[in-house]
C-alpha cells in the first residue's frame, strides 16, 4: 500500500503554508484525485491525504499543505527538506474530477471552481490540463482565504488570466483583510449578495453553469444552500445535476 518518496523541491507560501514536490513511483491518476503521505511513529502509522496539485503528466507529486499546530502529520511535512523521504501511496483515488460532471447538452457552458485555502489544490490539477479549457466556454476560480499571505500559486492563477483573457476569470475572497481588487466576502455571502457575480461579470444558472466546491465544511454547506437557491441542484450519477462537491476535512 505504501511506497517509498524523496522530496525534490518545496515552496513556502507563509509561515504555515507550504508545497511539497515529491519524487515517487505513482499510478496514472485523474486531476482532481488525491494521494495520502504518512509515517510510523511508535510502531503506529499516521496518514492523511492530499489532494495533487500538479497535472498527471509531471514527474512526480505536489500537494500543498498547512501546518496545523495540533496536527499529527502536517508539522513533520512542514519540515521535511530536499532530499528527506515520505511514505506515499502509490495509487491515487477520488470523485472529484471533470469525469464527474455531466456532458452534453446538460453540461452548461461556464464552469465554476469554489475553494477555500489548501482546496484549491485540485482545481489547479484541472486547469493544468486541457480538458476544462476545451470544454467550457468560460471558467470562474472563486479563491477564499483569511488573509493574502494564505494564497498559494497566485503568480500561476495570474497567468492564466493572461494567457485566457476572455475564459479565465479570478475571484479572490478575502475575509480578514482588504486586498486591492479582492472581496472581502466569504464565498457563500458573496454568491448570496451576488457579490461573486458581478465581480466576474457572469450569472450562476442551473441551464449554464457547472459548479465544483472544495473546502470546509461550512463554505460548502452555505455554498451548496445559495446555489440551490439559484435553481442548481446536487449532481448525482443517477441524476445529473449541477453541483459537485468534495469535503477537505
Amino acid at each position: 500500500m505504501w511506497t517509498k518518496g524523496c522530496v525534490i523541491e518545496r515552496i513556502d507560501w507563509s509561515d504555515k503554508l507550504f508545497s511539497l514536490r515529491i519524487k515517487a513511483e505513482i499510478a496514472p491518476f485523474i486531476p482532481g484525485q488525491f494521494i495520502k503521505l504518512s509515517q510510523v511513529r511508535d510502531d503506529k502509522r499516521i496518514a492523511r491525504a492530499y489532494s495533487l496539485v500538479n497535472s498527471p503528466d509531471k514527474p512526480y507529486a505536489e500537494i500543498l499543505a498547512v501546518a496545523v499546530e495540533e496536527g499529527q502529520l502536517s508539522p513533520t511535512l512542514q519540515h521535511l527538506n530536499i532530499g528527506d523521504e515520505i511514505d506515499i501511496t502509490p495509487t491515487a483515488t477520488g470523485f472529484m474530477t471533470l469525469d464527474e460532471i455531466p456532458k452534453g447538452e446538460t453540461q452548461g457552458k461556464h464552469l465554476w471552481f469554489l475553494a477555500t485555502g489548501t482546496a484549491v489544490g485540485p482545481f489547479l490539477s484541472m486547469l493544468d490540463t486541457d480538458e476544462p479549457w476545451q470544454r467550457f466556454e468560460k471558467i470562474v476560480l472563486v479563491y477564499g482565504v483569511r488573509e493574502a499571505k494564505d494564497l498559494a500559486y497566485l503568480d500561476k492563477l495570474r497567468a492564466w488570466v493572461i494567457q485566457y483573457p476572455d475564459k479565465f476569470m479570478l475571484c479572490l475572497c478575502i475575509t480578514r483583510e482588504a486586498m486591492p481588487g479582492a472581496l472581502s466576502c466569504r464565498i457563500p455571502d458573496g454568491l448570496v449578495s451576488g457579490e461573486i457575480e458581478r465581480k466576474v461579470g457572469l450569472t450562476i444558472s442551473a441551464k449554464d453553469s457547472q459548479v465544483m466546491i472544495c473546502g470546509n465544511p461550512g463554505m460548502i454547506g452555505d455554498a451548496q444552500i445559495a446555489l440551490i437557491n439559484k435553481g442548481l441542484t446536487k449532481n448525482l450519477r443517477r441524476e445529473p445535476g449541477q453541483i459537485t462537491v468534495e469535503k477537505y476535512w
